[in-house]
Parts: structure tokens; C-alpha cells; sequence
């Protein structure tokens, strides 16, 4: 690449760089010449490095990193020839998946650099966010997949993890070496294990085997403070803990709090190594910027699978495709060298097009409620009965307390400022008065924002004296959610807002009051049940509430892509697993070893350790091969065996229960055991993807180029036939055959092939069967012909039934229009 046409051009760029006005920012800038994983070669005195679709690259050959220096020094030079040394600040180069660097500079120099001969790109950056025991048993791992992978003590063994997250607690007993067969070496995985600042002690231990942080953004932004958010790979929020426990946790950690054991917490593959790449924070969330080094410097070191749950605030300054912003486009490159990416769907359900997770490369994965639920109830003394919700002990059996509202118990009246009536202050309560009693409290907006918690509730209890204590919601917002929380002492949340107010009316009824309001003396009386036995429910999996609905998106105008989303539904709601003790993510769960907590960022995880599982059975399969393994063998079945039901808001409090659809569990909830053994794959490459986006309305070719560096020389007619385990059709005129290509990975076998759809659209597949022998591929087609319009989508599968038993579904969806 030629830095200067002339010295008349460096002397212009010289000039141009004393003309900084505007306040600095980070951008993503990328530039000519080809990555690590794609250079072909060209460059005098350096070799090719590129490999062939899902490759691994040798990172510790003298080839690579000298290209690596070669690009790294590209990027200063640019940047040394068009700015004076000290108004800017490279903070990453980007060598191994895009040839690119992120920089600290002001919009006007961000202009001089788009305009610069070789650049191809420059991005401002944008942030991302999170998204926020029993699921082993649930998921049938215990005896259905870790036995044919040699047990507990060998499910996942030397897979690879990478947690793009907010780093990791070590010293957790769900990352322990203590009580384990001893973690041989990985030779190749090529990951650093950072000191701890503190204790001068790396972070690894045979089950961690790299730990890295990437904050160089978030301190250009001014936003990363050290005291909290540690300048190391150490967890200050509990979400990498907990997300990295969910997928490769230690198997039969007892979940300990306030002294009652919940039971056992295992991991999806207890053998599998972590590596941590801290990229996120707890008070802001994180850069794309340092997101992206964190890939980069994670396939370029090993890992085989990338668990990211973390999504973007909201779209890209500049990229109006979705498939193409620099975190897609980075993940394409991951899934180049082999990598298999997990990636949480987005909390922003059960709203239409609310997806943050976009590209065919990646694995969705939508959110469940599994089959555990929660409950306790509060008996008053008039013999009513409600419900509610809390994981607590019960009061003494067959003794009633007396009830006590915080706002009757005020040490003065001049704390009323203090919203006393949420019990966040036990000093501004009357101790004499609420010991030996139960604290009745108010739900207020507090708790929604986060400056109030239940953990807090609990010890205003607690200190003051309290037998136990009462939250009841009287109003709220259609469709908030409630999540049980443990407490150490009785106490309930009364989230039914008709029953808060049986119970506000019966104390109001119950308490005597002078002429001024105060109490004379407190007559309601209650108890408290046990809510520490879970209840399972036969109606489970169900699609959470603020799990991100389909249809996906091609661009930010929000534009129907031809392409499902979800691709898989996992357990997402009240997952126990570890967490930090220095975590503040969840205020409920400040100080303490596990937390229970819900979001598709704890569905990431689950997909990511089976994937593994997976990945040690059949070491060679492509990234699109695993994914098509979790989906073609998923179910849409309950355990009732009914079809799913999604949770959707409704007008009143209650949430109310619909039958899913593909836009909500994508193929459907995953099945462990059955994707071990799918019989047949639906495998795609590198190629296939950028067919995809080639033939995909709307997407320039020169965008395509300047993101891939490939050009548009490979069409598949339609982005529908793209080699998936789905198809889509979002604007179906007339008649469209779409094609799908299989291949069989278990022994000969012949499957039958049937079809199903909703009326508005006819459906036809052919051949009807075919016989496939091991290792072959074979073509099938799907004729879908528009019937009515409904305006509406239609949903239909196509099911492969085989002679071995084997059962392949992909789901089918379409949307017809008159011609």
C-alpha cells in the first residue's frame, strides 16, 4: 500500500493534522491489504498466511507474526504521516480476523483519515451491552450426553471456551483444580494468563487457561475507573463468572445462601478450559472497540468456541447492513478460522424485530423458562391466602405475626424524603416497634432503576428485629418482570397488585389510628411460607417475556431479511451459577458467591458448553455443522408435549401465554442428546456466507469488498438458499424453489421427506425420499407456491424422517404477496 503519492501529498497531510477542533472520540477504521487469515500472499518478503475455510492458523510461526508486525507497522505509519505525534492514540491493531486499528481522534482528523489513500472504512464506535443449576438435569445431560463422553470428568475435555465478557472470579469453586483429575497442556492454544496487580498471581490454573482484559477504549472514553473495574481479567460485575460457570463450570458445586444449600451447579461441559477476555464493565457496559480486539486476540490465540453475550445499544453510525457492521464482520472472519460463535439474541421481547444478534454465522440463541418455578405465599389473618413470590424459610409453623408498614413505624416524620416505606434504611425505622413483627414494604420505582433491592429489604429485617418481611407491588407497568431473590430470613413479594391490595386493605382495616393518623395499635396479623422448594412444571420450556423476537433484519431501516432468527431456543430464566463477590450487576446478589438471574445472556452460555460437547465428539465438523446438529435436532415440543407457548405482555399484569413461532425459538428448544447423533448436516462455509450477502437486495457489492475483501464472484441466486437448517422467504410472489443440500454423518440411511404449512402458502419438497451413504450429500428442493394473502407470516417445517431413526426438522417461513 503506498503511504504518500508524493511529497506534495505528505506535506497536505502534515498541514491538515494542526486542524484539530472537535472533541476526541474512538473509531474503528479499516484499510487496505488483506488480514492474517486471508493473505494470499504479494507483499514482498512475506509469505501467505490465509487458510482454508475452518482452519486453525499456527499463531507462533515466524510467517504470521511477521506479517502481524508488518500490518501493526502499516497502521502506525498511516497514522504517523497524517497527524503530529500526540494528537492521537492508537489503541488496538486489528491483524488476524480485519486489517484495521481503533484510534482516539476528532471528528475532523476521523474525516482526513476517510479521505486518506488505502483506507477503507472509519467507523465511530458504538457500545455494547450485557444481556442479562438445574438446567443440566432439565437438558438430560447427566445420563443422556456426558456417558458417551466418557462421564462428567470428560464432557468437553481440551475444548476451548473464549468469554467475551466482564472477566472472571478465580478463586470460585466452579473454577477450582483442587478436587479434579489434573488439566493437562493445550498445545494449541497460545492465550497469556495476566498477572493480578494485586497479588502478582496469574489467573489461570489449568481450567482457566488464558485471562486477558482489553479496556484501551473504555480509558480513551475517560469511562474505565480502576478502584471498580479492575485494570485485570478479574469480574467486577458477576456476569463473566456467571455466564463462564453456565458453560464450563465445574460439575456438583453446591449453591450455598444465607445457609440453605439450592442444590448442585454444573456447567453444560465441566471439562471444557475457559478463556477469559475481558471486554466489558459494570458500570457501562463496554467499547466495541476493546469487543473487538478481545475476538481478535481470541481466535488468533486458539479458543473453539466464543460465548459473547453482549449485544450493541444500538445501531452503527455508519453501516446501514446489518450483517456487515465491524462485529459481524469480525465474527464472519472468526467462523473462517473455525471458531463457532454463540451469541445472545437480545432482551428486548416480546416486541417484533428486537433481535441485536444478526448474521447467518453466528448461532442466536433466544431465551426459556425451564421447568422450575418459585412460589411461597403469605397467610393473613382474616384467612385469605396470596401468592407470591420468595426464596425464603418459613415463619414458625402454626404461629402468626403481627404486621407492621414501615410508614407506621417512622423514627420522625421528617424522613419521609427518604422513601422509607421501600425499607432500604433500617435507621429511620423504629426498632422497639418492628422487632418480633413482620415488616410490611412498598415496591417502589427504586427497585426497578436499582437503588433499591430485596437483599437490602431483607437486612433493614434483619437488623431492626423483624420475624420477616412483606413487599407488596401496588402498581406496575404491563409485563415487569419479578424475579424470585434468596433471603435469609422469611419475607415475600406480593407482585399481583390486586392481592397487594387485599393485603393493604386488611392492615388498613386491622390498625387502629388516632385523629392524627397514628397507630394505636397494630391487629393484622400474617405468616409466611416455605419458598425454598422449587415446583416443576410439565408446560416448560416456554419462551421468556423479554426474550428478542424475529423476524431478523437486513438492515437498520429495518428491512425483513431472508434469513431466521433465532436459531435456537436455551435455558435463560433463573439459572443459578457463580458469581463475583465483587459483583455489583445485580444488586440482590452484592457480596455472595452464586446469583439466579435470567436473560439470553445466560441462554449464550448453555449453547456455547453444548457446542463443545459436540465439538470433543466430532472434532472436525465446521462451525455450521455444529450449529446445524443443536437446530435440526431441537424440539417444538413442551414436556407435555404440546406445542411451545411464548410469554407475551398483555393489557392487564398477568402475563399471558401464546403459541410460539419460529420468530420466538427459532428451530426450536435445544436437545443435547439428539444433536450428538443428528444423521444428517446442513454444513456452509465462508463461500456460502458471502454468496449470502452477495445475493441479499440491498447490500452493496463495495460494501461487501471493503468488509471481506472479497468480491462478488459467487452467487446463489436468492439469500434463501443459503445452505441453513431454515428457510425464509420474507417477500414470496408467486412460486419459489429454494434448495438445501444434506450430508450424512452416521451410516446408511434412507429418509422419508414431509412437508408442512400453514394454508395461506402450498408447500411440495422433492425428491419425496433418498438413500444416503455415509459421508455422501445429496440436494433436496422446497417449492413454496402463495395461496392467499393473509399479511401475515406463514410457519410450516419440512421434516426428514430416517429408517434409523434419525429425525432432521428445519422450520419453514414465508410471507406471500400477489404478483
Amino acid at each position: 500500500m503506498n503511504m504518500c503519492i508524493s511529497e506534495h501529498w505528505c506535506a497536505v497531510l502534515v498541514l491538515f493534522s494542526v486542524l484539530i477542533i472537535g472533541k476526541a472520540e474512538i473509531y474503528l477504521v479499516t484499510v487496505e491489504g488483506e488480514p492474517i487469515i486471508s493473505y494470499r500472499g504479494g507483499v514482498d518478503g512475506f509469505e501467505a498466511t490465509a487458510v482454508e475455510s475452518e482452519e486453525n492458523i499456527d499463531t507462533t510461526s515466524e510467517i504470521v507474526t511477521s506479517y502481524a508486525r508488518h500490518l501493526d507497522l502499516k497502521h502506525d505509519m498511516l497514522l504517523g504521516m497524517l497527524f503530529e505525534q500526540g494528537t492521537y492514540k492508537k489503541l488496538y491493531s486489528y491483524r488476524h480476523l480485519i486489517n484495521g486499528f481503533a484510534v482516539h481522534i476528532s471528528p475532523e482528523q476521523a474525516e482526513i483519515l476517510r479521505r486518506a489513500p488505502g483506507v477503507k472504512s472509519v467507523e465511530r464506535d458504538w457500545k455494547v451491552r450485557k444481556l442479562t443449576i438445574h438446567t443440566p438435569q432439565f437438558l438430560g445431560l447427566p445420563t443422556g450426553v456426558w456417558p458417551t463422553g466418557g462421564g462428567f470428568d470428560r464432557a468437553g475435555e481440551d475444548i476451548i471456551i473464549g468469554f467475551v465478557d466482564s472477566g472472571i472470579f478465580p478463586h470460585h469453586p466452579s473454577f477450582a483444580t483442587r478436587n479434579t483429575e489434573p488439566y493437562g497442556p493445550v498445545p494449541k492454544y497460545r492465550g497469556k494468563c495476566e498477572l493480578d496487580p494485586d497479588t502478582k498471581r496469574d489467573f489461570c490454573n489449568g481450567k482457566i487457561i488464558g485471562a486477558q482484559h482489553f479496556a484501551q477504549a473504555a480509558i480513551a472514553a475517560g469511562q474505565f475507573n480502576p478502584s471498580v473495574d479492575f485494570a485485570s481479567p478479574m469480574d467486577g460485575d458477576g456476569h463473566g463468572s456467571h455466564t463462564a460457570a453456565i458453560a464450563a463450570g465445574n460439575n456438583g458445586v453446591p449453591v450455598r445462601m444465607h445457609g440453605h444449600e439450592f442444590g448442585r451447579a454444573s456447567g453444560m461441559a465441566p471439562r471444557a478450559r475457559i478463556a477469559v477476555y475481558k471486554a466489558l464493565y459494570r458500570n457501562f457496559g463496554g467499547f466495541v472497540a476493546d469487543v473487538v480486539a478481545a475476538i481478535d486476540q481470541a481466535v488468533y490465540d486458539g479458543v473453539d468456541i466464543l460465548s459473547l453475550s453482549v449485544g450493541p445499544n444500538s445501531p452503527p453510525a455508519n453501516t446501514k447492513t446489518t450483517f456487515l457492521n465491524p462485529f459481524d464482520a469480525t465474527l464472519l472472519s472468526a467462523v473462517k478460522a473455525g471458531v463457532f460463535v454463540a451469541q445472545a439474541a437480545g432482551n428486548g421481547g416480546p416486541f417484533p424485530k428486537t433481535l441485536v444478534s444478526y448474521s447467518p454465522w453466528i448461532t442466536s440463541v433466544a431465551a426459556a423458562i425451564d421447568d422450575r418455578r418459585y412460589k411461597n405465599h403469605l397467610n393473613l389473618g382474616n384467612g385469605k391466602i396470596l401468592a407470591g413470590i420468595g426464596l425464603s424459610p418459613a415463619t414458625h409453623s402454626n404461629q402468626s405475626y403481627t404486621l407492621v408498614a414501615a410508614n407506621d413505624v417512622l423514627l420522625d416524620s421528617s424522613v419521609v424524603k427518604y422513601s422509607p416505606s421501600d425499607c432500604q434504611r433500617p435507621e429511620v425505622l423504629n426498632k422497639n416497634l418492628v422487632q418480633g413483627n413482620i415488616l410490611l414494604c412498598g415496591y417502589s420505582f427504586n427497585f426497578v432503576v436499582g437503588t433499591a433491592s430485596i437483599k437490602k429489604v431483607s437486612e433493614t429485617a434483619k437488623i431492626l428485629g423483624a420475624i420477616g418481611f412483606v413487599l407488596a407491588v401496588e402498581n406496575v407497568s404491563p409485563g415487569t418482570k419479578f424475579d424470585p431473590v434468596p433471603v435469609g430470613i422469611p419475607g415475600i413479594l406480593i407482585s399481583d397488585v390486586d392481592k397487594s391490595m387485599d393485603l393493604v386493605d386488611y392492615y388498613n382495616i386491622s390498625t387502629s389510628r388516632d385523629w392524627t393518623g397514628r397507630v394505636r395499635s397494630f391487629k393484622a396479623t400474617g405468616s409466611i411460607g416455605d419458598g425454598l422448594m422449587p415446583t416443576l412444571h410439565k408446560s416448560a420450556p416456554q419462551v421468556a417475556l423479554y426474550s428478542a423476537r424475529g423476524p431478523n433484519i437486513k438492515d437498520f431501516s429495518f428491512q425483513d431479511a431472508d434469513l431466521l432468527k433465532p436459531d435456537i431456543l436455551a435455558p435463560g430464566s433463573l439459572i443459578w451459577a457463580a458469581w463475583s463477590p465483587n459483583g455489583t450487576d445485580e444488586p440482590n446478589y452484592a457480596g455472595e458467591g452464586f446469583a439466579l438471574i435470567s436473560g439470553t445472556s445466560m441462554a449464550a452460555p448453555h449453547i456455547a458448553g453444548i457446542a463443545a460437547l459436540v465439538k470433543r465428539k466430532h472434532p472436525h465438523w465446521s462451525p455450521a455443522a455444529i450449529k446445524s446438529a443443536l437446530m435440526t435436532t431441537s424440539t417444538t415440543l413442551d414436556r407435555a408435549g404440546r406445542p411451545l407457548q411464548a410469554q407475551q405482555s398483555s393489557e392487564t399484569e398477568a402475563t399471558k401465554f401464546v403459541t410460539a413461532t419460529p420468530f420466538d425459538y427459532g428451530s426450536g428448544h435445544v436437545n443435547p442428546r439428539a444433536a450428538l447423533d443428528p444423521g444428517l448436516i446442513f454444513d456452509a462455509g465462508y463461500g456460502d456466507y458471502l454468496g449470502f450477502l452477495c445475493t441479499t437486495p440491498g447490500i452493496d457489492a463495495h460494501e461487501i469488498k471493503k468488509y471481506t475483501s472479497s468480491p462478488c464472484n459467487y452467487t446463489m441466486g436468492h439469500p434463501w438458499n443459503l445452505n441453513t437448517p431454515s428457510i425464509t422467504i420474507s417477500h414470496l410472489v408467486g412460486t419459489q424453489t429454494v434448495t438445501r443440500r444434506v450430508t450424512n454423518v452416521a451410516e446408511e440411511e434412507t429418509y422419508v421427506i414431509r412437508t408442512r404449512m400453514a394454508p395461506a402458502i402450498a408447500i411440495e419438497a422433492s425428491p419425496p425420499a433418498m438413500t444416503l451413504l455415509p459421508g455422501a450429500s445429496r440436494k433436496f428442493s422446497v417449492t413454496l407456491t402463495v395461496r392467499s394473502m393473509t399479511r401475515t407470516y406463514s410457519f410450516g417445517e419440512v421434516l426428514m424422517q430416517g429408517s434409523r431413526g434419525h429425525k432432521v426438522r428445519i422450520p419453514v417461513v414465508a410471507m406471500g404477496y400477489k404478483r
